[in-house]
């Protein structure tokens, strides 16, 4: 692998990091739809250059998968349901964004720490450090479920959570295309189950603050 390749690969898993800290850092809905969908198009774009490097022509697969599901269709989607429920446009956080921001350097700290560690010196450099990012952006999107109380802004840490997964599985030199189908399936049927789910919660309880619930969930009948 040439130098070059080397560099732009980590420059792309670099920035799906830094996009996750993006996604951390917004307070308005619509704003951390918008930064959902680069998420996306960075984790795309990755997926793409990880398959031209490998010559794996499978992997442009789920890389066409992300861009038009993740960049386009589904930040629409969620916008359209936060218009038609009403929903709060600024997101309720558990703790203040510089805590949060805090935590998440912590996390990723830690991922770079565990992965270097973990690995064999023998297995490919590009592979050890891609998995690293892969697990820092697992983290930072299991951070973001955490500390947002909103229910779509947590649909949006579980997504963000699953684009990490796919950078783990084509940074270690790909994965079964039935199994990068499956899971672009899988998540377009939950993504559908979920919003379901969302205008039932919005018409029974008249929110969808997770903290909202919980304070109803200890009311007697």
């Amino acid at each position: 692998m040439r130098g070059q390749d080397f560099d732009v690969a980590h420059m792309l898993a670099g920035g799906l990091v830094l996009v996750s800290f993006l996604l951390l850092y917004q307070d308005r809905m619509f704003a951390l739809l918008n930064v959902f969908a680069l998420h996306a198009v960075v984790l795309s774009a990755s997926v793409a250059w990880q398959a031209y490097i490998q010559e794996a022509e499978h992997l442009y697969v789920p890389a066409a998968i992300a861009l038009l599901l993740k960049a386009v269709i589904i930040p629409v989607a969620l916008r359209r349901i936060v218009i038609k429920l009403g929903i709060h446009r600024t997101i309720e956080q558990v703790a203040g964004v510089g805590p949060t921001m805090l935590a998440g350097m912590g996390l990723v700290g830690l991922s770079m720490v565990v992965m270097l560690k973990a690995t064999s010196p023998s297995v490919d450099a590009l592979a050890r450090e891609d998995l690293a990012f892969a697990l820092s952006v697992v983290l930072l999107g299991l951070l973001m479920m955490v500390m947002r109380r909103n229910a779509v802004s947590q649909i949006v840490g579980f997504m963000s959570l699953e684009n990490g997964l796919i950078l783990a599985a084509t940074g270690a030199k790909g994965m079964p295309l039935v199994v990068e189908i499956s899971i672009a399936f899988s998540i377009l049927v939950a993504f559908i189950v979920i919003g379901v789910f969302l205008f039932r919660i919005r018409e029974r309880f008249d929110s969808v603050d997770v903290q909202a619930l919980d304070a109803f969930r200890g009311e007697r009948r």
